[in-house]
């Protein structure tokens, strides 16, 4: 019995030897750098998720990777960069649930009108049993890590031509929508003409009329200066969106161990740095927008919930169901 203690102890040292000596390898090999890119601005809670990202993995590794950030749709539109995390020719990118819709439909059914109650309904399907069954589908089809769900705010309407009050306030006005399949289809059945295009185009696309509107958080309205460009915001409160944070499996792969748990540590503070950054400049961003003097109007909900009847019937095969649809509200 001693000696078998004896062993086991011997074995633990062994372990801890070389595990410090390994890290000590890894930090004095060459620098690797790792390519972050997404489609916000410099003010963006995804660029202030990835600057944690970049300060904790650092300090982490002591300096042996470094991390590089390419905000503003510089490596490409976000769908493009998705593909780039695939091929492993961009180490990680933020993911919005309309685009990665196009890769995996059963994310669609987050991207149902009136599906999410509040935050913390969000939260609670996108951590259970619903929200990880999609998160390794997105894994497999884009050969990557999903390393987070992130809140991205409540959505609401905003355009330039006139206060929309009720549904049928909407006829004849262009908004912007995501490029969700199911996104195009609620704001066609709302009344608007649905206008998908990519994030960075929707400013200029306001400035030159060939959109009367658009659909995001508040915060949006403030980072992005469309406040400069519109004038009015309807309270929908249609849908509560989401992101995630994809890195690439190639890459991972590559990676010695000890890195890849600096990743997984920076992932985390990543996450929580986006989620405390969207709620504080949510709150400043309704601040500066009255008093910017944009025009804020509640909504007859119901004028809304009520154009959309046989969505969900209509979408629910390539969600998984009218059964999956149910237990999401019901969560």
């Amino acid at each position: 019995m001693k000696k078998i203690k004896v062993g086991s102890i011997f074995v633990l040292v062994m372990v801890f030897v070389l595990v410090m000596w390994s890290g000590a390898t890894v930090f004095a090999a060459d620098r690797i750098i790792l390519r972050l890119g997404h489609n916000g601005n410099e003010q963006h809670m995804r660029q202030i998720g990835f600057e944690k990202f970049k300060e904790v993995i650092e300090a982490e590794t002591k300096g042996a990777v470094e991390v590089q950030i390419f905000p503003n749709s510089q490596l490409g539109k976000e769908q493009q960069m998705a593909q780039m995390v695939k091929l492993g020719t961009l180490d990680a990118s933020g993911l919005g649930f309309s685009i990665a819709g196009l890769f995996v439909p059963d994310i669609e059914l987050f991207n149902l009108p009136f599906m999410f109650r509040d935050k913390e309904h969000f939260f609670r399907v996108v951590n259970g049993p619903v929200g990880q069954r999609i998160a390794r589908l997105i894994e497999d089809k884009l050969n990557c890590i999903l390393l987070s769900f992130d809140f991205a705010g409540v959505r609401n309407l905003w355009n330039g031509k006139r206060s929309v009050k009720v549904a049928d306030d909407l006829k004849g006005l262009k908004i912007r929508t995501m490029a969700s399949p199911v996104m195009v289809a609620t704001w066609n059945a709302f009344g608007a003409q649905a206008t998908p295009m990519s994030f960075a185009e929707v400013y200029s696309a306001l400035q030159q009329g060939v959109i009367d509107g658009a659909e995001t958080g508040m915060v949006d309205l403030v980072v992005e200066k469309f406040y400069e460009v519109t004038k009015y915001v309807s309270y929908t409160r249609h849908l509560v969106s989401g992101s995630t944070m994809i890195f690439s499996k190639k890459t991972y792969d590559k990676l010695p161990l000890l890195i890849q748990v600096a990743v997984l540590k920076a992932s985390r503070a990543a996450a929580q740095a986006y989620r405390d950054d969207e709620a504080t400049k949510t709150k400043v961003a309704f601040e500066k927008l009255k008093k910017l003097g944009l025009e804020f109007n509640e909504v007859d909900t119901q004028s809304f919930v009520d154009k959309i009847a046989g969505l969900y019937e209509k979408h629910s095969k390539k969600v998984g169901g009218l059964e999956a649809i149910k237990l999401v509200r019901e969560q």
